[in-house]
């Protein structure tokens, strides 16, 4: 994620007590069942994801009005339980559901804070896997999440667009809304004739019918939540190949047809392809990237295999591939190896931005050691990349912090095994989750060396780490 301007509940198992069934707990605790927990433990975002399964398919099927700005959904999710499960917590906002099935049995469901709580007719055991099917309906709303900034489903003037970090997902569809739980998706979007309707993945076939359109998409690796998008409107919408795979771009119609924007987006397979020189081989089945041209997108956003980039980075129209390349190298920093908490976003943001600089250097401007030196006097090292509060999220010592300390690892270890340790990091924990900790024991064995006070220094310690 890019920034243009600024952008606990603790985790709760419901558990019920012997000798309390009658106070309330009837139906949670049946021969060993339990609820699974109604939040996924993770103080920056409180109140998000759950416990007690893991999925691994969403299949959604949604029609969009923006006359009236509603949107009617299903979705068919398909997981496991991870637990002798009772019941179970999805996260959605503001909608309304009028069913669920679990399987082939009506399940009972009510609405919490933000979760719709779904308790099957029977108990689910460890190991067994499950169809979950929703239908829902509503006004979807937008997140305003103070410093984190505006995100989720926005209302525009020719369509909508579903997009945010962290928050986003479950403000059109019902979802473990957390990155430590990864699954496929195949999405269906039915909108009025002339518009677009644009997702992650490969664009399968459209279908017309009664003035309306589908649009369908499918994205095989598994996606995070947050990195699902959902774009509608009026686009210039470019449909080819690159390296025998689909290559999707989209500008919103409202912009230039030759400006800054379509020229940044044309340099996406040149991008993609240097940037698979240093990090390994491209980890998705399909590329591209949507400009969006409202103004409250603030930023740029990695979604996974089509980037969404706000407007303020093609101003004046001048092009930008920086934040091309930055979102670029989240496809494998982020959404291929995904968090496993969001304390560790340096590792998303520290990445990306210094695959800016490795870019630029490449394409003829500074080189990655002077802008090294650069941010070097520029850091305030009391703010730290690792853990750095939920109100800095976003700072720069995610983003620039985390890129020095790429590039201390670089001269400490020199260019062999440094680019080694990226490419073996993308390659072992490719569709998976990691931390801080994985990556330091992984470029330890790689370098056959120590390296833990370094990534201490140059990540969380309290002054200028001395140069390598």
């Amino acid at each position: 994620m890019v920034l243009t301007g600024r952008r606990l509940r603790v985790a709760a198992a419901l558990t019920c007590v012997i000798g309390l069934v009658a106070t309330g707990c009837t139906g949670d605790d049946r021969d060993g069942f339990r609820p699974g927990a109604a939040d996924a433990g993770d103080p920056y975002v409180p109140g998000h994801g759950n416990g007690g399964y893991d999925v691994a398919h969403y299949g959604l099927d949604v029609r969009y009005d923006p006359s009236t700005d509603r949107l009617t959904g299903r979705a068919v999710i398909t997981a496991t339980a991870t637990q002798d499960l009772s019941r179970f917590n999805l996260d959605l906002s503001g909608l309304n559901v009028s069913a669920v099935t679990v399987g082939d049995a009506a399940a009972d469901h009510r609405r919490g804070d933000g979760e719709l709580v779904v308790t099957p007719r029977d108990g689910l055991p460890r190991g067994r896997q499950f169809i979950v099917t929703v239908d829902y309906a509503g006004v979807p709303a937008a997140v305003d999440d103070g410093a984190l900034g505006s995100g989720g489903f926005l209302h525009t003037a020719d369509g909508a667009v579903a997009l945010g970090q962290p928050d986003s997902a479950a403000t059109w569809f019902p979802v473990n809304d957390h990155p430590s739980d990864k699954a496929t998706y195949d999405l269906a979007v039915t909108v009025p004739d002339g518009l677009a309707a644009l997702g992650n993945g490969v664009p399968g076939p459209k279908s017309s019918a009664d003035g309306w359109t589908t649009w369908r998409w499918s994205e095989r690796a598994p996606m995070a939540s947050y990195l699902s998008t959902l774009v509608i409107g009026e686009y210039r919408v470019v449909t080819g190949t690159h390296a025998g795979r689909p290559m999707v771009t989209a500008v919103a119609a409202s912009l230039p047809a030759t400006g800054g924007a379509a020229t940044s987006l044309a340099r996406t397979g040149a991008i993609v392809d240097f940037l698979a020189s240093r990090f390994g081989p491209y980890p998705f089945d399909s590329y591209g990237g949507i400009v969006i041209a409202d103004d409250r997108i603030g930023y740029a956003l990695e979604t996974q295999s089509r980037p969404v980039y706000g407007p303020a980075f093609f101003a004046d129209d001048r092009p930008n591939p920086s934040v091309v390349a930055h979102e670029l190298a989240h496809q494998w920093f982020g959404d291929s190896v995904s968090l496993t908490r969001w304390g560790d976003i340096w590792l998303n943001e520290g990445f990306a931005s210094y695959a800016e600089w490795l870019w630029e250097e490449h394409d003829g401007g500074r080189t990655a050691q002077r802008n090294f030196e650069i941010q070097y006097a520029r850091t305030d090292w009391t703010q730290p990349s690792v853990e750095p509060g939920r109100e800095q999220m976003f700072g720069s010592a995610v983003y620039k912090r985390g890129a020095l300390a790429v590039h201390a690892l670089r001269r400490t270890v020199g260019d062999d095994l440094f680019f080694r340790i990226l490419r073996t990091w993308t390659t072992e924990r490719a569709g998976g989750n990691a931390t801080t900790a994985d990556l330091v024991a992984l470029a330890e064995r790689v370098a056959q060396r120590q390296l833990r006070p370094l990534f201490d220094a140059w990540l969380v310690g309290g002054s200028a780490p001395t140069l390598p």
